[in-house]
Order: structure tokens, then C-alpha cells, then sequence
């Protein structure tokens, strides 16, 4: 059953709900402690994107998600507890943020539905400090929202987090929650429609491509010299717009585009977003089931299948793109092991998406219940597809290459529930939006045997998949 506005639905639910309010506002009160209502109700379905474009305010934290071969898509608005640190113990102080969250929610509604439980949303820069001050995310970001849709399937289901103690007024949080359904049924109706006007850019490539082929020859005599064996120099693309860039727009247009990807989107509060359409998932748990991407080694798209083909045949047979990809494999199973996991290593395969082809490969494991997702995020990043092998030695001259600040690029980006379910991606294929400006962000692994030339192409290639999509 479903709750709408102007329904016998709701008003049933409204004896329930102000009692189960004013029963968590007297535990609050003997309690003496701030404890946080998350209320669940499938709602009639609307698209969460729809959602995040009416709703979220300039000034609020919000968060999209989309996954379209899994049929979900999310949208969180607001934040009723976050959590902004920088340093090196940012994902276990993480951890105890959303622990001791948890220990003061109580739920009410339909909690065996997917996502209709309390989800946090995360997001990590590559770096545990950013080193430039101007760079508007915190080096961690976690917040538990006030206002959740999500669409799983053809299920929609709400989720309203809100703070009680003795001092609220359960009635005005009743008819908060009313009124907020009222806007979403509204909003049913509403679709977008693919924007196809691009409007006028001015580029401007930060590290110029001479300099960027400059660093991979320094890279590569770094790899003969040292003791690393990767290391992935990402480069930039500044645009700017005569008009103020469409978030909204924008996303869709990355859905439509890249229907194979995950297209996520985050806002710090303060007018700055940061999206992409990224095709690698650092990690994935559901029901303790974990599934992990080795995704390294890269070939364009072909313009013909016969073209397509040949492409694919000669990642599949490089011996360097298979090296580079056979680092990332190593890598995981490696962290994987040290946590005391059994990690599966799946049969290899092709990910290919709209113009760009990478070697792919699953590997699986089962998460014990003594180990939160977020330790396995800490011991996972970065990987070698995005640092390099060894990753300490490689960020140290990431650092020494690159003149910007990675921030949010290449580094996780998801959500983790309250029975330790979670899904993070790798923030490549990413974007930071501000206004009428954009900074478009893509690597290359350099290792050795790497063509300067054919390393600009690829990640020139990477930059052009973004930038069709910004409206």
C-alpha cells in the first residue's frame, strides 16, 4: 500500500505516527539524549532526479545515485547530522560518526523495503588533506539526510529522518511530513527530456598537452628508477559557460548518454557540485556479499564493429595493458586478504561503454560481521587504477606532477546503510560545477612501455565523454 496526499492512506498512518513519535520523544526525554525518528513510506513513484531538482536549496547538503542496469536511483536532501574531517583516521572517526548515529535512531514503517532504512551518504577526497584551501569539499564528508527517495524497480519508498527531543513539536513534524508528500505526488507527472543545446564553451586545459606529455616521460624514468611500477598523472579541462551550467540537465544527460555507468552527483551547502558518470565501483555489499571492480587497461570504441573488434582484440592481447590491469587484480585480493577475507578473483571480461573499451575483472568475497564497508574503503583506496603500484610511493609523485587539487576525483563516493549494506564508486568520469564554470578531471596509467602520445589521446578521449554531457 501506498501513502498519497488526500488519502485515507495517510491519515491511518497519522494515529501511528503520533504515537510513535511522541513514544521516541519520552524516551528522549528519560533518556535525556537527542534521539532521530526515520520514518518509511512507499510512496507513489517519482523520479528522484526530479525530486533533487524542486526540492534541494542552494544551502543544504544533498546527494544523487543512480544506477540504471540495477533499476535505482537516489536522491538525499538535507542533512539532520554530518560529519566534515580531514586526516589520516578520517574513515574510522567515519565509521564511529555513523555507529553512534545509529545507536539513537528508531524507524518506524516499511524497513524490509530496499533502501527504506537509514542510509548515509559519503563522499572522500583522493588525498586525506587537501592541500590547496580554496578547494570547496572537506577531505570527508558523511551525512545522514533529512529527506530520502529512492526508486528501486517499480518501488518508491520515502524516508524522513528527523531530530526529537522535549522540545519539538510532533504535530508540525506531522504535518511536515504531509505536506512533503503532497509536493512529491505533485512531481509524478514530471519528466525531463534529454537537452541536446550545448551552450558556449571557452576551454581552457590547465596542464597544457605538451607539459602533460612532459610528466608521463618523467613518470616513466620515475618507473625505471624507483620502486613503483604505475603511476596514473591525471589531467584538467576548465570550461567556462555563458550561462549558468544545469545541474539537472546535465545529469540526465550523463543517464542518457552513459546508461552503463553510475551517475552521481554531490553538493557541499554551499552552491559547488561535484558529478560524473563513473564506470567503476570500488566496492559493493549486499546481504554481506561483497563485489569488487579490478577495472585498468583502456582502447577506444571502434566507428565500425570490424574497428570495435580489432580494439577490443588488442587490449585483450597487450601485454602492457594486461600488466597494468594485473597490478590492480594483486592489489585487491592483497588489501582483501589483510582484513581476513577470502577474496574470489572472477573470470576476466571487457567493460565497454560509449566510447571507451577497459579490461574488467570481478572479484567477490564474503564480508564477515566484525568488518564495517568503510574499513574496506580505507584499505581499498586508492587503488593502483587510479594511484599507481606501489600506491604510497605513487601518490608522493602524483603530488609532484600535478599542479591541481584532486579532491573529490578518483576517490570514493557512496552510501552505507544500517545493515552494513553499502555502494562506492571511483569519482572518475567527474566534473566540479560552480556556476557558469566547470573543471573536467581523467588519468591514464602510465607504466612502463607507455606512449606519451597515446596516453594524451586517452585521456583527451575520457575528457570529451564528459563534457558532451554539461548543459
Amino acid at each position: 500500500m501506498t501513502v498519497s496526499p488526500c488519502s485515507v492512506d495517510f491519515f491511518v498512518y497519522n494515529k501511528e505516527l503520533y504515537r510513535f513519535l511522541i513514544a521516541v520523544q519520552q524516551k528522549s526525554i528519560k533518556s535525556n539524549s537527542t534521539q532521530i525518528a526515520s520514518i518509511s513510506l512507499e510512496i507513489d513513484s517519482v523520479d528522484p532526479l526530479v525530486v533533487l531538482d524542486k526540492l534541494t536549496q542552494p544551502n543544504q547538503l544533498n546527494f544523487y545515485w543512480e544506477n540504471k542496469g540495477k533499476n535505482e536511483a537516489i536522491a538525499a536532501i538535507d542533512a539532520v547530522a554530518k560529519l566534515q574531517i580531514e586526516g589520516k583516521d578520517r574513515f574510522y572517526k567515519s565509521e564511529e560518526f555513523i555507529k553512534y548515529c545509529l545507536s539513537n535512531i528508531i524507524s518506524f514503517g516499511k524497513t524490509e523495503a530496499p533502501f527504506s532504512k537509514p542510509i548515509f551518504f559519503c563522499g572522500f577526497s583522493f588525498f586525506e588533506r587537501n592541500c590547496q584551501e580554496s578547494y570547496p569539499f572537506s577531505a570527508a564528508t558523511v551525512f545522514l539526510p533529512r529527506w530520502q527517495v529512492a526508486v528501486k524497480g517499480e518501488r518508491c519508498i520515502l524516508v524522513f529522518n528527523t531530530i526529537i527531543n522535549a522540545g519539538v513539536n510532533v504535530q508540525r513534524i506531522l504535518h511536515i511530513l504531509w505536506r512533503k508528500i503532497e509536493i512529491l505526488h505533485s512531481l509524478g507527472f514530471y519528466s525531463y527530456h534529454r537537452d541536446c543545446q550545448q551552450p558556449k564553451f571557452s576551454k581552457k586545459s590547465v596542464a597544457q598537452p605538451d607539459k602533460f606529455k612532459h610528466s608521463v616521460l618523467s613518470a616513466l624514468k620515475t618507473i625505471q628508477s624507483k620502486n613503483v611500477s604505475k603511476i596514473v598523472l591525471a589531467d584538467i579541462l576548465d570550461v567556462k559557460s555563458n550561462t549558468t551550467f544545469n545541474l539537472f540537465n546535465s545529469l540526465n544527460n550523463l543517464r542518457h548518454l552513459h546508461p552503463n555507468c553510475y551517475i552521481f552527483s554531490t553538493s557541499n551547502g554551499q552552491g559547488q557540485n561535484f558529478i560524473g558518470a563513473s564506470p567503476e565501483r570500488l566496492i559493493s555489499i549486499h546481504k554481506q556479499q561483497l563485489i569488487t571492480d579490478a577495472l585498468a587497461g583502456s582502447a577506444p570504441r571502434g566507428k565500425t564493429p570490424a574497428e570495435d573488434a580489432a580494439n577490443a582484440d588488442r587490449l585483450l592481447n597487450s601485454e602492457k595493458e594486461r600488466h597494468e590491469h594485473l597490478l590492480v587484480i594483486d592489489f585487491i585480493t592483497q588489501r582483501l586478504s589483510q582484513l581476513g577475507l577470502l577474496p574470489q578473483v572472477l573470470p576476466p571480461r571487457l567493460r565497454q561503454l560509449s566510447n571507451i573499451q577497459h579490461l574488467w575483472t570481478p572479484i567477490s568475497a564474503i564480508v564477515p560481521d566484525n568488518v564495517h564497508p568503510l574499513k574496506i574503503v580505507s584499505q581499498l583506496h586508492p587503488t593502483p587504477a587510479v594511484a599507481g603500484a606501489a600506491p604510497d610511493v605513487a601518490c608522493t609523485e602524483i603530488r609532484r606532477y600535478e599542479s591541481f587539487e584532486r579532491g573529490l576525483y578518483a576517490a570514493p563516493l557512496g552510501w552505507v546503510d544500517a545493515d552494513g549494506n553499502c555502494e562506492f564508486i571511483v569519482g572518475i568520469r567527474s566534473a566540479l560545477i560552480d556556476g557558469d564554470r566547470a573543471r573536467l578531471y581523467a588519468g591514464a596509467g602510465i607504466v612502463a612501455g607507455s606512449d606519451p602520445d597515446k596516453e594524451l589521446i586517452e585521456v583527451q578521449l575520457k575528457l570529451q565523454a564528459l563534457l558532451k554531457a554539461l548543459v
